[in-house]
């Protein structure tokens, strides 16, 4: 296995049996005694459960080997579904396997001629990793282009997305040529400090911060409080990264919850709000009105649920955000 070729995480776990995690949060000091993946109403469960899902983990070689094999170990945990395991050859879809949830061997047929291969790690499941192992020389490549690191949600982690090269996320970096850091956490987007510790210590060219639907649905912050947790964590990214670029994105519509109040009394226009209100306290944010992103019709058209974006929807949002997520010149 060359470990140096991977990237995208934050903390690489090894276990005794040659199992390797890719955090994409560091899980340093959590007691993970505290934890069991069974049980989804322990503390802390659900946010470690989607750090050890390894969404926008990849690796590239240059390779003239005639095949490669990765084994996976795919638990669902809290997950209704694994994503599968995509490579990609020269820049484009090669093979995408689809993954069971348990240990397996996956064997790929190669060109035979002197390729670039990436390999993208499962976004949806808490996988383990084993190999890649070639039957041929493959030299592992490193990490090229301007890093972007992204913050977010279900909307960022993307599980629904047909693979994990085609997240939006993905797609964005892809079409720029971008080194992506997808910090999306299924459900878990309500302004963790482990998370703004994390973006503040990475080096980026651009940040963006997709903030709210989480915090409607979990009715996590009132009017009051929302605002001041945003600008917590906007202060916390920006010690880090005083002339970096930072993105912060509001609620994308959701056609079946536009006015409906949580249990704080906000509806999603109010969190909307107050993200806002919160981001331009720092008066270089730029913000973007999730609203803005697809139309009404489209989101009825592309949903998957009330909130999710199906496979098409989220190459929809790739392909506009695109346009919108720029670097300076």
């Amino acid at each position: 296995m060359t470990a140096g070729a991977w990237t995208g995480f934050q903390y690489r776990e090894v276990d005794a049996d040659g199992w390797t995690t890719y955090w994409r949060l560091d899980p340093s000091g959590q007691d993970f005694g505290l934890y069991d993946w069974t049980d989804p109403e322990r503390p802390g469960h659900r946010l470690w459960e989607r750090a050890a899902t390894p969404a926008g983990v990849r690796a590239s070689w240059r390779t003239a080997a005639r095949s490669v094999e990765v084994e996976i170990r795919a638990q669902l945990g809290i997950y209704s579904r694994i994503a599968p395991l995509d490579l990609l050859v020269d820049g484009k879809l090669y093979e995408r396997c689809e993954l069971q949830a348990r240990e397996q061997r996956m064997i790929t047929s190669l060109p035979g001629h002197e390729v670039e291969l990436e390999i993208w790690l499962p976004q949806a499941g808490v996988i383990s990793v084993r190999g890649p192992r070639f039957d041929g020389a493959a030299e592992p490549l490193a990490p090229t282009g301007p890093r972007w690191v992204t913050y977010g949600s279900s909307i960022t982690q993307c599980s629904g997305a047909y693979g994990p090269s085609e997240t939006w996320p993905a797609l964005v970096a892809r079409q720029h040529g971008w080194e992506c850091v997808n910090l999306g956490f299924a459900g878990e987007c309500h302004l963790d400090p482990v998370a703004a510790r994390t973006i503040r210590d990475l080096p980026a060219r651009l940040i963006s911060l997709c903030l709210g639907i989480n915090i409607h649905g979990g009715a996590t912050f009132s009017g009051r409080t929302l605002p001041g947790q945003v600008e917590a964590f906007v202060r916390t990214v920006r010690e880090g990264h005083p002339q970096t670029p930072i993105v912060v994105i509001t609620p994308l519509l959701a056609p079946n919850r536009e006015g409906s109040v949580n249990a704080v009394g906000l509806t999603l226009d109010d969190v909307r709000g107050c993200v806002e209100l919160g981001a331009r306290t720092d008066p270089d944010i730029e913000v973007i009105d999730g609203r803005t992103i697809l139309s009404l019709e489209e989101a009825r058209a592309l949903y998957a649920d009330d909130v999710h974006p199906g496979p098409d929807g989220y190459r929809l949002i790739g392909e506009r955000l695109a346009g919108r997520l720029t670097l300076p010149m």
